[in-house]
């Protein structure tokens, strides 16, 4: 079962863990559990995705409960009337608050983009970053002696694949666990001293109109036990923005 942070007679929310794919997919034949079926199953109700999350990201998974919500969200989406918060710890110490504007060329699968046009120019993307804190571990990777993280918090302003991932790698500050654009000495290292086994990106908020009620909504989701234990083991419990703090809780303000 996922854990559901918001339902209502339109909407469904939920906490996508990381390793999960949203629906079914060609990138992988042989999964058998999906967010959707399973979302489906567990409040018995038909749903419709509106965005996705890659498998290896967490946190908020929203979905609608007809075709008609599913197409006003879309619209949303569409022309980012919503706004997107992510958190990541990446490699190295990354601090101050800076927007990266740094068109990237479209990333294609070998499989399910094979009709994409391969040659497209480079796309605007849009990504607002701030360092909230740092950590040093006496644990030598590579060449350095030491190795350091940051925690960073993200809010893209376009949606292009993989947009933050190779956003930080472009900073070089990968993000840890991305086998695709980040740093593999890290990664391993990271893995086996730290039980960073995962992809250290998670969708903590998502800010949006409720499409038929018109209420401003806030949709959080809580952290798993690997970041909890990473916090933790780093000391960044008292730097937590708000965001991070108010685990598996829903705000919806009123006007």
């Amino acid at each position: 079962m996922l854990e559901i942070i918001y339902q209502d007679r339109w909407l469904v929310a939920v906490n996508k863990p990381s390793g999960m794919l949203v629906h079914r997919s060609w990138l992988d034949r042989h999964e058998t559990v999906f967010a959707m079926q399973t979302v489906r199953d567990q409040i018995g109700q038909h749903v419709f995705t509106v965005h996705r999350l890659d498998r290896p990201t967490s946190g908020v998974l929203l979905m609608a409960l007809s075709s008609d919500v599913a197409r006003l969200l879309s619209q949303q989406f569409e022309l980012h009337q919503l706004q997107k918060t992510y958190h990541a710890v990446v490699r190295g110490w990354l601090a101050g608050a800076e927007t990266l504007d740094y068109p990237l060329t479209e990333e294609l699968d070998k499989i399910a983009d094979k009709f994409s046009q391969p040659e497209k120019a480079p796309q605007p993307a849009v990504t607002h970053w701030r360092g909230i804190a740092t950590a040093e571990l006496p644990v030598p990777v590579g060449r350095y002696e030491t190795s350091r993280y940051s925690l960073v918090e993200m809010l893209p302003e376009s949606g292009r694949k993989h947009q933050l991932r190779r956003h930080m790698t472009h900073l070089r500050h990968p993000i840890i666990g991305d086998s695709a654009h980040g740093d593999l000495k890290q990664n391993r290292s990271a893995a086996a001293n730290f039980g960073m086994d995962r992809l250290m990106l998670h969708a903590s908020e998502l800010s949006l109109t409720h499409p038929v009620t018109s209420e401003p909504l806030i949709l959080r989701a809580g952290l798993d036990e690997v970041w909890q234990k990473i916090i933790n083991q780093f000391g960044w419990r008292a730097s937590l923005p708000e965001v991070m703090r108010t685990a598996q809780v829903t705000e919806v303000t009123q006007n």
